[in-house]
Formats: C-alpha cells, structure tokens, sequence
C-alpha cells in the first residue's frame, strides 16, 4: 500500500513538472501565433477634454500609417509601436500617446490632446498658444480654442521653432512663464475664468487685465510684485471685494482704471468722458 502510494505520489509530481515545463512552450507558441495574426482593424481614442479638436482621427490614422506604411495586413509583431507612438508625439498638439495591439488583431492608437489656455500674441502678430503643463503649441487654421488672450510689448517667439516648455526656456521666453502662471490662476477659479478675456503687457512689463463686461484696465502690476500664488490672490481678493462692494453702488463703466498694486488698497481712476 505504501508503495502504491508513493508510486502514485511520484506520477504526480511528475505531471506538474511536465505541466510546468510545458508552460514556457505553450507561451512561446501563442506568442508566435499572435504575432504572426495580421492588423484587422485601428481602433483609435482620443482623450481629455471633447471640446478640443486640434486633431481628429484622420490626422492620427495618418500619422500612424506614416504616408503608406503598411499596416493592414501586415503581422501584427512586426509593427513598430515606439515609431507610431513618435510620430504621434511630434504633432505638436498631442500631449500623450499609446499605440499597443490585442489578441483579436487590433492595433489600438490612444492619444491625449494638449488644453490650451491662454493664446499669445507677439508684437508683430505672431501668435501661440501655452498649455495647461507649460508647453507652447501652434495654432490651427481648422479650430480656434476659446481661451484669454494675450497681447502687447511681447517678443515671444512661441512654437515657431517647436514647442518648449515655457519653465525651462532661457533666451526665447519673454514673459511666457508668467503668463503661464497667470493664466493657471485664472482657470482654476470660475469667477476670474468667466471674467477675465484678455491680458495686455505693457513696455515695463506691467500686466493689466481687461474683464468682459465694464472695459476697465485692471492693473495686476509686474510678476516681480506678485511673485507667488498667494501673492496673486492677494490682489484678485482685492479685486473680488471691489466687485461685490464697489461696483453695485455705481456704474460699472464709471470706472476706467483699477489699480491693484498698492498695498491693503485699490486706486480707481474715473472716466473722464461718459
């Protein structure tokens, strides 16, 4: 009986380490084969915000078949993701992409646009816009981002070169990184958001917003005054005050210039022409 045990113990174990050592030839074996099933179809995504529409399909379709490359058909390992993810990466308006394939023969193309938030207008005309990480991108003559815009004493360049970030720019960034940091602060707060629709930068560097309703200059004064994020909300607290306080008791087009710069105050110019 013990023997007949052991005997029976032993076909076991012998059958796991066969079953075991089956595994790695059975992997190999489904690996070849997926590799070797030709792309049926390409499925592709795009995400993030669905209000942007820098790109499309078309324009992914295109950049993954690379003018003509072969994909369709074509063994499904021999593929080269890396390259498909690059291509897609050097369109200036795409902030991620993923390229990888399924078992059932379908190359999947996913793909994050870039958000835009502000559009920046140099002196001579030139414009761009910076997204919400930093990086400059070109604007598209088929859609136009409804975003504040920028504009005044500006020698930004932009993504006229490619696209940069505008914290590790050096010679080429003008006041883009403030801008950047304004135009953050602003997003984040629905009221600034929905208020403020353009920024103007005089020769001194003085930043001055222009709301939507009232048309008053709004002076925020020089990034070297408001150097941080509590240092903005200092003055857009000011500025919300004057808002909730001020404006009701008058005329919001009675006011021509609002002065943030001074400390625990708000200096108001009125019109001096209705």
């Amino acid at each position: 009986m013990d023997l007949k045990k052991r005997l029976l113990r032993s076909l076991r174990l012998l059958g796991i380490a066969l079953a075991v050592a089956g595994v790695p030839v059975l992997l190999a074996f489904v690996e070849r084969v997926n590799h070797a099933r030709p792309v049926s179809e390409i499925d592709v995504r795009l995400t993030g915000d669905p209000g942007l529409h820098f790109v499309d399909e078309a324009v992914i379709r295109q950049a993954v078949l690379d003018r003509g490359t072969a994909v369709i058909g074509a063994p499904i390992g021999s593929v080269d993701l890396p390259s498909i993810e690059e291509r897609l990466l050097a369109l200036p308006a795409v902030a991620t992409a993923e390229a990888y394939h399924t078992m059932d023969g379908t190359l999947h193309v996913k793909v994050r646009q870039r958000d835009p938030l502000v559009r920046v207008f140099n002196r001579d005309g030139e414009s761009f816009y910076i997204d919400r990480e930093g990086w400059t991108m070109p604007v598209s003559e088929a859609w136009t981002a409804r975003v504040p815009v920028v504009t005044g004493h500006l020698e930004e360049v932009g993504a006229r070169d490619g696209s940069y970030r505008v914290d590790e720019a050096t010679t080429t960034d003008g006041h883009s990184r403030d801008i950047h940091r304004l135009a953050l602060f602003i997003h984040a707060r629905p009221l600034w958001k929905a208020l403020i629709e353009q920024v103007v930068v005089d020769h001194e560097g003085v930043f001055e917003l222009i709301p939507k309703v009232g048309g008053q200059r709004i002076v925020l004064g020089s990034p070297a005054s408001w150097p941080d994020e509590d240092a903005l909300a200092e003055r857009f607290t000011k500025l919300e005050l004057f808002y909730r306080e001020g404006i009701p008791r008058s005329d919001w087009r009675r006011y021509q210039r609002v002065d943030l710069r001074f400390a625990g105050q708000i200096v108001c110019t009125q019109r001096t022409t209705p």
